[in-house]
């Protein structure tokens, strides 16, 4: 098969595309004036430069390539002007065609962009007007500059929700609660009438009742979407900072306020906890020999209900009630039958209050680590309840529904959720889903944050099997502060809550009284029911759990209570305040929007009029970021080292709160007296004047508009510089520089064409390096501004010159060149004298060569000879194997004397003789030792170990000495001279930078102490490298029985070591940091212990803490606190966690007893400062360092 033929390329058309314009630079192929384009041709010498030319440097001239960009501010031309423009005005000639017509135009200037105009300086199109012409987002921008503070709007409450409870720092026990007990109406009516001393005495700001008023009366009639309870939380002395159980609280809290309530003259409120909340149980215990039946009856506000996984609540009320047999070594003693007989205990429900909470015992006891333990177990508690089952003494066979009639039925409906978010018992969140007897719907209460739920049940499918999932219902939400996306309903996954149904596929898929729905929560952790008075009528009505219910004991007939006069006047007050802050907000805002009118329309007035229409037009050099400062500096916020006070203490308010003063660096902007003042520094050289090397920052404007920038925006742009005001000097300077490079590379051409040389043919030597370096366009030798090296300066004389002045001996550094190339070298270089190809060698370095290489082989052969003498020192001293020393004669040395002894065996020609051993560093003053042979952390890098005949034969060959003899008698180290204690505690103690071990534990190695610390001594090691030097492989297959070497057993019975690099002003954190990075242990997973002592303080410096050189630190890795990982009850490694300390609970609070009367004597000193600060998101204790939550990563 023939090869294919290439196809060739069409030629390039010559001349103009069909439709194309000509235009007149390709007819006449002229160009615009280049910056530098007239360096080396039309001027060759400093002296010729002229106005024209420091004019075009920068862009100036007339004959500048820079069109004069069109103003895209200014007002459009008209179509038809535009047209005319297009075809210059032209007409048709008589008898022509106007297709016939070329038209030559010169009005076709290149197209404005911010890339291609970057440089020009007739171009002011990109100067940040944009940011100005859209008035929406320049408004937007001119108000966030104003700095006009937070809208106190955003905390106004919204129309239809309830109020929000800032939380104080780990008080969402007490917010989640205060919400429950707010939206019982009764509650609510019996806490306003309480009746507070008149007694001038009295101080309301410590009295809890009247603080509980007025936070109340906040929640229904503040203007605030969430109200701060500082004061009640103060008056009961509660910590802040500490979490507390909400059931604890709620119980103390109950009984602190049926205290109070005894106290009122009305017999209402004597009993109105009792009425609301409190039911009566009955423990009964009946013998079953003589049917003998006990009873002890008893008061609850809670009744507390144990959890199983994914059981009911109507179950675990059963299992409450369920009867428990007394019987073996438990028989009951019946004072009927005198004797220990079988019997039955069990627990009767006697009457149930109007509001009943069933508290889910979800925190137990564990008793394997003595520690408080969250239960993740799922329980399922219904919308409506039927408590008739659960009255009375049990039946025989199951339970049953008491039969009373249908108006004595007793059956409670749904109004309060509260959860506790988080997997530990310690720590975690409190929230609550209450429902709103005011607006009658659900809402979700997060301390401050309130979101409506659409629908606590969600939708339920038709034929929705018993215990299946519904689908969620997801609907437009509103929350206090800002819009939700999703709603967050009861059905939601963060509250890890289900709904369930409880029904038959034949049944309705409507909710009813009858026909409950059930939720499942992991998080329930109290539950809130309301009883329903008149249960015929509300049947008829949606149940509780929708929007609109029916009546309950709450609703019927009642309407909201009005708060006393104080506590409103309190209320009123804080109204009042966030009207008021509302109105100066809005007040501010107008104002700042009536000065950004202003600005705005004269700012654009100035940027439409400020382009220069010619070039010959009178103007002012200003800089491109000196303008971009101008225009954006109404629009970028104050400046934190100047206060707002002081830009608007100016005499024109809106001038004054439109100009803030800006950083000098990088807008340079000076705030003065009366004026703000923009230096053109980014344009300006160091003689004050125009710098042409930064020309592509210049911009002109017109003299107009620099004085309307001056007057009307009091905004100086100085200094006030014309386009003849360019540098003189800096233009020489530059030109030089062009110059060179226009020239240079034309002489480096012309130097190569004629530099070659014959090897018989007369010449010079030069330096290659010099002539490499030169031949380059851009000479690395080569200074701005000045000459370049000659060929035999002080770098490049040597490659041609011996110190004697004569022919180097080296032949490789220099070249030959022509005598031509040499002649345009000297008029470069006049002072260069170089040396001829016929000039001799230099004798003298000639001499000195012969006797060097003599030399040479002399060092070679006294090197091999001492290498051979001292072969064991060679081999062993730095590799750390001291094989066969045991019982042998021994010296320490230094190890650098041994490391550069190496180093010249190695290049005898090259590298010193080490000239003596000097083991005067390891005496001290008294003669003794300052370093233990017997001690591991002594024996460091700088010793080694040689045998004694190695130390006579370096006496021989060196100058040596002290002699420091040792021996290893297998147990311990002999030493002749014996050790200074203090000496060596000084040498170890003193250092800058050193090294020391860490010794990484095992995870089950035990915690280090003080009793456990041990050192391991010299000799074991130097015993142990003694084995690691036999033939023997241990635990080899080749070797009959297997067997760990004692280092393998050593390092997992002691853990692996690491050496890291230290300084005395290392902190123990930077420690931490150092091993985080070469052992992958994060700092929060570090315990670091020396000598047993745990290295807590983060901030000690190691050479405080007593840490020596060559010291060893043990390194404990801390497993994660699995509370805060684990969602499963069986938590992994909880025996091996630290116990945790229990707090102090209500201690020293009023509710833990603390008489009100001794509140106001406690002085502040005596309260302990806190060492922690909570989590406001999830309560967790962190250091007060802490710039965030070490759980959630909340910022503190």
């Amino acid at each position: 098969m023939p090869p294919k033929r290439t196809r060739r390329t069409p030629p390039a058309q010559s001349g103009l595309y069909a439709g194309e314009r000509l235009k007149r630079a390709k007819l006449t192929d002229s160009r615009g004036y280049s910056a530098w384009g007239w360096v080396g041709t039309e001027v060759s010498d400093a002296s010729q430069i002229a106005l024209q030319h420091r004019l075009a440097t920068c862009g100036f001239s007339e004959n500048s390539s820079h069109p004069l960009c069109l103003n895209r501010y200014a007002s459009a031309k008209s179509p038809s002007m535009q047209k005319s423009c297009l075809n210059g005005g032209g007409k048709v000639a008589e008898g022509e065609l106007e297709d016939d017509i070329i038209v030559i135009s010169d009005d076709e200037a290149p197209r404005c962009t911010s890339k291609a105009c970057k440089s020009n300086p007739y171009c002011l199109n990109y100067l940040g007007q944009e940011k100005w012409e859209d008035e929406v987002k320049a408004r937007n921008a001119f108000l966030k500059a104003a700095n006009l503070g937070e809208n106190p709007a955003k905390h106004s409450r919204k129309p239809g929700l309830p109020v929000g409870l800032r939380n104080l720092g780990a008080t969402c026990y007490a917010n989640a609660y205060l919400q429950v007990w707010f939206q019982d109406l009764p509650f609510r009516n019996g806490v306003y009438r309480c009746q507070l001393p008149e007694d001038e005495k009295f101080s309301l700001e410590v009295s809890p009742i009247f603080q509980l008023q007025v936070a109340f009366a906040a929640m229904q009639e503040g203007m605030e979407s969430a109200f701060n309870p500082v004061k009640l939380v103060e008056s009961l002395k509660l910590r802040t900072t500490e979490q507390q159980d909400a059931q604890e609280f709620s119980k103390l809290f109950m009984a602190h306020l049926d205290t109070e309530f005894q106290k009122q003259p009305d017999p209402t409120l004597k009993t109105l906890v009792a009425n609301q909340f409190q039911g009566k149980q009955t423990y009964v215990t009946t013998c079953q020999k003589c049917q003998y039946r006990s009873e002890r009856s008893s008061d609850f506000l809670e009744l507390e209900v144990t959890i199983k996984n994914n059981s009911t609540l109507e179950e675990r009320m059963a299992a409450v009630l369920e009867p428990e047999m007394m019987s073996g070594d438990n028989q009951y003693s019946c004072p009927r039958c005198e004797r220990l007989q079988d019997a039955k205990r069990h627990m009767e429900l006697s009457s149930l209050p109007p509001v009943l909470h069933f508290s889910l015992l979800r925190f137990v006891y564990d008793l394997s680590t003595m520690e408080r333990k969250k239960s993740k177990h799922n329980i399922s508690y219904p919308t409506t309840i039927d408590m008739d089952r659960f009255l009375g003494p049990p039946e025989s066979g199951p339970r049953k529904r008491r039969r009373r009639g249908d108006d004595q039925k007793t059956l409670y409906q749904l109004r309060g959720i509260l959860l506790h978010k988080g997997a530990s018992a310690y720590h975690g969140h409190y929230e609550a889903q209450v429902f709103d007897v005011h607006t009658q719907s659900w809402y979700q209460f997060n301390d401050e944050t309130v979101t409506k739920i659409d629908s606590l049940v969600g939708k339920v499918p038709n034929g929705t099997q018993a215990g299946s999932k519904a689908k969620k219902n997801s609907a437009p939400t509103t929350t206090n502060g800002k819009a939700k996306k999703t709603p967050p309903s009861a059905e939601s996954d963060n509250s890890d809550i289900e709904i369930l149904e409880q029904s038959s596929p034949a049944e309705t898929d409507k909710p009813s009284l009858d026909r409950p729905v059930y939720i499942s929560s992991k998080e329930a952790y109290m539950l809130v029911y309301s009883r329903v008075d008149n249960v015929k009528s509300a049947s008829a009505e949606r149940p509780a759990t929708s929007t609109g219910t029916g009546q309950d004991h709450h609703t019927a007939g009642m309407s909201l209570p009005r708060p006393p006069p104080r506590a409103e006047a309190a209320v009123a007050a804080l109204n009042e305040w966030q009207a008021s802050a509302c109105k100066a907000y809005d007040d501010k805002k107008q104002q700042t929007l009536a000065q950004f009118d202003e600005i705005r329309q004269r700012i654009m007035s100035i940027v439409k009029s400020w382009n220069l229409t010619s070039r010959d037009q009178e103007c002012v050099v200003a800089s491109r970021q000196g303008l971009e400062s101008w225009i954006s500096r109404h629009l970028k916020p104050l400046s934190p080292s100047k206060p707002e006070s002081e830009s608007e203490s100016k005499a024109n308010d809106e001038t004054a709160s439109a100009s803030p003063a800006e950083d000098k660096d990088p807008d340079s902007i000076e705030p003065t007296s009366d004026k703000d003042v923009i230096t053109m520094s980014q344009v300006l050289c160091e003689h004050g004047r125009l710098d042409p090397s930064k020309a592509g920052d210049m911009k002109l404007i017109t003299t107009a508009a620099h004085r309307r920038i001056a007057v009307e925006e009091a905004c100086e742009l100085t200094p006030a510089l014309h386009p003849l005001n360019v540098c003189e000097e800096c233009v020489v300077a530059l030109f030089n520089e062009k110059l060179y490079q226009v020239e240079h590379p034309r002489l480096v051409d012309q130097f190569d064409s004629i530099s070659a040389v014959e090897e018989d043919e007369p010449g010079y030597w030069i330096s290659k390096q010099w002539l490499k370096d030169w031949r380059l366009s851009k000479p690395k030798m080569h200074v701005p501004s000045g000459p370049d090296s000659p060929p035999d300066a002080p770098d490049f004389v040597q490659d041609v010159k011996c110190e004697h002045g004569g022919l180097s001996a080296n032949i490789t550094a220099r070249r030959r060149i022509s005598p031509e190339a040499y002649v345009i070298l000297r008029r470069l270089f006049p002072s260069w004298e170089a040396l001829s190809t016929d000039a001799e060698l230099c004798p003298v370095c000639e001499a000195l060569l012969h006797i060097s290489k003599e030399d040479k082989r002399e060092f070679r052969r006294q090197a091999e000879e001492e290498k051979a003498r001292l072969k064991h020192m060679y081999d062993n001293a730095l590799n750390g194997n001291t094989a066969l020393l045991e019982n042998t004669p021994c010296a320490i040395v230094p190890a650098q004397f041994v490391r550069a002894w190496r180093q010249w065996l190695l290049r005898p020609a090259e590298v010193s003789r080490p000239d003596k051993l000097d083991n005067s560093l390891f005496i001290c003053e008294h003669g003794l030792l300052t370093l233990d042979p017997n001690v591991n952390s002594d024996m460091d890098t700088s010793v080694t170990i040689i045998k004694r005949t190695d130390w006579a034969t370096i006496e021989e060959l060196y100058t040596a000495g002290p002699l420091i003899a040792i021996e290893n008698t297998g147990s311990e180290i002999e030493h002749e001279l014996p050790v200074c204690a203090p000496c060596r505690l000084k040498r170890k103690s003193t250092f800058d930078v050193t090294e020391i071990t860490i010794r990484i534990l095992r995870p089950d190695a035990p915690t280090p102490s003080p009793e456990t610390y041990s050192e391991e001594p010299t000799a074991g090691r130097v015993a142990e490298t003694t084995k690691l030097s036999t033939l023997v492989t241990y635990g080899s297959r080749k070797n009959g029985a297997l067997r760990q070497s004692s280092r393998i057993r050593q390092v997992k019975e002691q853990g692996k070591r690491r050496r890291v690099t230290i300084t005395s002003a290392m902190s123990v954190k930077e420690l931490k940091i150092s091993l985080q990075e070469e052992l992958s242990i994060p700092v929060i997973s570090q315990r670091l212990y020396y000598h047993g002592q745990e290295l807590d303080d983060s901030s000690a410096k190691l050479a405080s803490l007593g840490i020596l050189s060559n010291d060893l630190l043990d390194l404990q890795e801390q497993a994660e606190d699995v509370d805060l990982l684990s969602d499963s009850d069986n938590e992994p490694g909880e025996r091996h966690r630290k116990r945790r300390t229990e707090g102090q609970g209500f201690g020293g609070t009023l509710l833990g007893g603390l008489p009100a009367s001794d509140m106001e004597s406690q002085a502040v000193a005596h309260v302990p400062k806190p060492s922690t600060r909570a989590c406001p998101a999830c309560t967790f204790e962190n250091t007060l360092d802490s710039a965030a939550c070490t759980v959630c990563e909340t910022v503190m």
